[in-house]
């Protein structure tokens, strides 16, 4: 818009505001041989929200006079807001919470604020040669108020063979100060996950179980925890990845996924949880790169309610074992497996089998180097998350499997998966 004003008034102070309000853009004409004029563009979704004190049909016009009418914003309707939370910024006040899914200055804190009466130390000692020794310290939440809490297995145990022994007397300290005595009741070093619970008389606080599956990389988390014996210390990142393999890693044994995050953790975070933005568990906290920083992991909450689901059923976690090293297959991969062998069969999606374990229970249904899975107990698949789900803890029972091989040969398969080794 272009709005003109006489020498000696106080309008330019009305442009200026109006146009540092809006996010416009103002050009200012001074040329002594003509008349001085201001030229301030306004975006339109806010220039309808205009309006001039006693003449609001200014509000429309292509030529506007500051001289004797001051302007100013009326309101923001929910159509504005709409907008906005398409992509304009939008001004938060203190501790406000913003209509547009913006994230206020304090969210960070908010969300941390909400679970931290949950996180727990836990310190570890023992009895040696009459002495007192703290072996390990680590972090929990209370994910129940009958005082169950969730941590990691190597903080609180020790494994002999195939046995699972209490590294020793555990004290566990909430943030208001109280102090219990812990028991370990259930764990798997596979997972590193443990169950430790307490008694107390009085109510406790409790944390809310969140999704894993809904983060994204980029996505805000916050990491709580004991780190270096340092109670109630809070470190913020960002998710880095979702679905980081144990192979990338070089872990060996059975595939396990992380979550990899750039949160500072250092030892004592381990077992603590790591959250989202609603204040909500979405990982475990395990482990970080000791050479490196910006480098650390956490287990996914989906699979330790599913790690918690196999406690309460069976004590213990069964994991069903085929025998087979499996990828999953996505266009390119198919495009560039083709190119190296004309034969690779015609599939859009499905798991390749690179290796079979011999004597295995996949050898001895008959899978072959190279067959690629595209049925899986009478259901199409496409990953190996799939795979593990539907098999779930279904040991000894018949699993029928479709695959292609070579030259498209369709083979139909029976496969009964045995438990795997806990010392894999």
């Amino acid at each position: 818009r272009k709005a003109s004003f006489s020498s000696g008034s106080k309008s330019i102070v009305r442009i200026i505001a109006i146009g540092a309000a809006s996010a416009g853009l103002l050009y200012l004409n001074n040329n002594p041989d003509s008349k001085a004029t201001v030229k301030l563009s306004i975006p339109t979704i806010l220039r309808e929200h205009l309006a001039f004190r006693g003449h609001p049909s200014f509000v429309s016009s292509d030529h506007w006079q500051f001289g004797k009418f001051p302007l100013f914003l009326l309101r923001v309707d929910p159509a504005l807001a709409g907008d906005v939370a398409k992509g304009a910024p939008v001004a938060v006040g203190d501790g406000g919470k913003p209509s547009c899914g913006c994230l206020s200055r304090d969210f960070i804190a908010n969300a941390a604020a909400k679970i931290a009466p949950a996180v727990v130390n836990l310190s570890v000692q023992q009895d040696l040669y009459g002495f007192t020794t703290v072996r390990s310290m680590c972090s929990g939440t209370i994910i129940d108020a009958d005082g169950t809490i969730l941590t990691c297995a190597h903080g609180v145990v020790d494994s002999q063979g195939r046995q699972l022994t209490t590294k020793g007397k555990i004290d566990v300290t909430l943030q208001d100060g109280r102090t219990f005595e812990g028991t370990v009741v259930n764990s798997d070093l596979h997972s590193d996950i443990a169950i430790v619970k307490i008694k107390s008389k009085t109510p406790l606080p409790t944390a809310k179980l969140g999704s894993s599956s809904k983060l994204r990389p980029g996505d805000w988390v916050i990491a709580m925890g004991t780190p270096l014996s340092l109670q109630n210390t809070v470190t913020a990142g960002i998710v880095s990845c979702v679905d980081r393999k144990s192979s990338d890693l070089g872990l060996g044994g059975m595939r396990r996924e992380y979550l990899q995050t750039d949160c500072a953790i250092n030892a004592g975070n381990s077992g603590g949880p790591l959250v989202n933005i609603d204040g909500e568990i979405v990982g475990v906290n395990i482990m970080k790169v000791a050479a490196a920083d910006g480098l650390s992991f956490s287990i996914p909450i989906d699979s330790v309610s599913k790690i918690i689901e196999h406690f309460k059923k069976s004590g213990r976690v069964i994991r069903p074992w085929l025998g087979l090293k499996m990828l999953d297959l996505n266009e390119l991969i198919i495009s560039q497996l083709k190119e190296r062998d004309a034969k690779f069969p015609e599939v859009e999606k499905g798991i390749l089998v690179p290796m079979v374990t011999p004597g295995s229970p996949a050898d001895r249904a008959g899978f072959h180097p190279g067959d690629v899975v595209i049925e899986f107990d009478g259901k199409p698949v496409q990953s190996i998350k799939e795979i593990v789900e539907i098999m779930d803890d279904r040991i000894g029972k018949p699993l029928n499997v479709v695959v292609k091989r070579a030259n498209n040969e369709v083979v139909k398969l029976t496969v009964i998966p045995e438990e795997a080794n806990p010392d894999m």
